[in-house]
């Protein structure tokens, strides 16, 4: 199983960025996509996930009608991020499981990370 994250970048508050992960070694599984971000000093936490099978997804209060997940192409999974803020500045991953779950104790597969940087 691997995952490759991309797209990350350096982005002026109120811009957009979108992040993909291409995912490959799932075929067989009703995996979860979930993106996960980590702010310098702070825990990585939950953003958003969907579900590869049914399309299903959430996201994460503080994301909820900026951020958007979907199914971009074939094992791939896209995070359109708009109206971005200084606070979105973090090490996004990308990681696969089995479980509808938002704790990334229950994710086994992970990408790198790709940085994404929002400046005033």
């Amino acid at each position: 199983v691997q995952l490759q994250a991309s797209g990350g970048g350096l982005v002026q508050s109120g811009g957009s960025l979108r992040l993909s992960c291409a995912a490959s070694g799932f075929s067989g599984v009703d995996w979860a996509l979930g993106w996960f971000r980590q702010a310098p000093g702070k825990e990585r936490t939950f953003v958003s996930r969907i579900r590869w099978s049914t399309g299903r997804t959430e996201s994460a209060d503080s994301v909820k009608g900026r951020f958007t997940i979907s199914k971009d192409s074939y094992n791939t999974v896209a995070l359109q991020m708009n109206d971005l803020k200084p606070e979105d500045t973090a090490v996004y991953y990308c990681a696969g499981g089995t479980q509808w779950s938002g704790d990334r104790r229950d994710y086994r597969n992970w990408g790198q990370g790709t940085l994404v940087t929002v400046s005033s």
